[in-house]
């Protein structure tokens, strides 16, 4: 769910899709997008035409969306039925946040050491776009804008197999709690960390930038998640 700010309504993190370009890729976003924000549930199952009916598509771009999310892991086929939410345990999750810190941490390391203004200026606006939409409580923004934030820092180390890989695991990541984050007013906190992370990687900080990344991760297994945090 999102918050209109200005009229104080909620609406869903899946909203409908009108424009055509790109359309099974922009539904694979979203749907995503909502499986990462607690939208569609684990062990839930979900028909395409139904969920084609909420996008306002068509249920064929639906179908090759969740052919795309199946061969990622992230749901599976339930024949004649529709489409089941893999439900992760615990210890798949905390597996899947090691990864990305194997992966994650020593890059942004490594974009410190190289990354020119230019590239770190082009980020600046995203982080702006985190800060803008944790304040308004725009969830399903708010994931699209740290998805693209974190995989556009990423390919500045310039491995596009890393990038895609790092994509598919934060599809896997499950961040329940945002919505009772944005309630208590402690969701722009953790927003403000993407700059505080340019002002190292600017500052050619290379271990400060690490250190910050890993406790970046460690909220996506705890207070974005509803868990404690060490």
């Amino acid at each position: 769910m999102s918050i209109d700010a200005s009229q104080g309504r909620t609406t869903p993190v899946i909203g409908s899709l009108t424009e055509h370009t790109s359309l099974r890729s922009r539904v694979t976003q979203v749907l995503r997008e909502a499986m990462v924000a607690g939208e569609l549930e684990p062990g839930t199952i979900y028909s395409a035409p139904a969920l084609a009916e909420r996008l306002g598509v068509s249920a064929t771009p639906v179908r090759e969306a969740m052919m795309e999310l199946t061969q990622e892991g992230l749901v599976e086929t339930i024949r004649h039925r529709g489409y089941r939410v893999v439900e992760l345990g615990d210890v798949a999750l905390d597996e899947i946040i090691e990864l990305r810190a194997l992966i994650e941490v020593p890059t942004v390391g490594r974009v410190a050491e190289n990354a020119t203004a230019e590239q770190v200026a082009l980020l600046r606006p995203l982080a702006d776009r985190l800060a803008e939409t944790a304040a308004s409580g725009e969830l399903r923004e708010f994931i699209a804008a740290d998805t693209a934030f974190h995989l556009q820092l990423l390919a500045i180390a310039g491995n596009r197999k890393l990038v895609d890989e790092v994509r598919r695991l934060r599809g896997m990541s499950r961040l329940s709690a945002l919505r009772r984050l944005y309630e208590e007013g402690r969701l722009t906190a953790t927003a403000r960390e993407h700059h505080a992370l340019l002002d190292r990687i600017e500052a050619r900080d290379a271990r400060g930038a690490e250190a910050l990344m890993r406790h970046h991760l460690g909220h996506v297994r705890g207070v974005w998640a509803g868990l404690p945090e060490a």
